[in-house]
C-alpha cells in the first residue's frame, strides 16, 4: 500500500537540511521513529503486542537542487517475532516560500508475506500506517522546529 503526508514548518530548506542531517547523524531517527511507530499504534490498534518496531535504517541525506531526501525503512515484529509490516520510504525536505519547508514522506507499506488481502485488513493496516506517518512527520517537524507539534491541531487527511 502506497501512503503519502507533508506537514510545513516555518524553518528555511537550508535550516532544514541541515538540522534534518544533524539528526540523521545523532541516531536520533531511531529514537523518532520508535515514538512514532508507538504513537501510531496506540491510537489505531488499541490492542496490545499488535507489533513493535525492531529496525530503523536509512541513508544520510542527499541534496538534489533545492530538495532534500532521507531514505528510511521500518521493520516491525509481530507478538511471534515474525516480521509485521515494512515500510520504505523517502522523506523530502522541500522549500515552501522563502522561509518555510513541506517535510513530506512518500512510501509503500509492505505487510508480512501471506498476509491475507481483506478489504478489513488492508484498511486496518492503512490507519495504522496513516496514523505512523503522521507521528514520525510530526516528530520530524517538532525537532527541525524546535517547537511541539506532537499534539497539532486537526490537519487535512493523509495524502493517498
Amino acid at each position: 500500500m502506497f501512503i503519502a503526508d507533508e506537514i510545513p514548518v516555518p524553518v528555511s530548506a537550508g535550516a532544514a537540511a541541515a538540522r534534518l542531517a544533524a539528526m540523521a547523524g545523532a541516531g536520533s531517527l531511531d529514537g523518532i521513529s520508535q515514538a512514532a511507530w508507538s504513537d501510531g499504534i496506540t491510537r489505531t490498534a488499541q490492542v496490545p503486542g499488535v507489533s513493535e518496531l525492531v529496525h530503523v535504517r536509512h541513508r544520510e541525506p542527499v541534496r538534489r537542487g533545492a530538495v532534500t531526501v532521507l531514505t528510511l525503512r521500518w521493520e516491525a515484529a509481530g507478538p511471534d517475532g515474525a516480521v509485521f509490516p515494512v515500510l520504505d520510504a523517502d522523506i523530502t525536505l522541500a522549500p515552501h516560500g522563502d522561509q518555510a519547508t513541506l517535510i513530506g514522506l512518500d512510501g509503500v507499506y509492505r505487510p508480512p508475506a501471506g498476509t491475507p488481502g481483506t478489504a478489513p485488513g488492508e484498511a486496518f493496516l492503512h490507519r495504522i500506517a496513516a496514523a505512523t506517518i503522521r507521528a514520525l512527520l510530526t516528530q520530524i517537524a517538532d525537532v527541525i522546529t524546535g517547537s511541539n507539534l506532537s499534539h497539532p491541531p486537526p490537519a487535512s487527511a493523509p495524502r493517498q
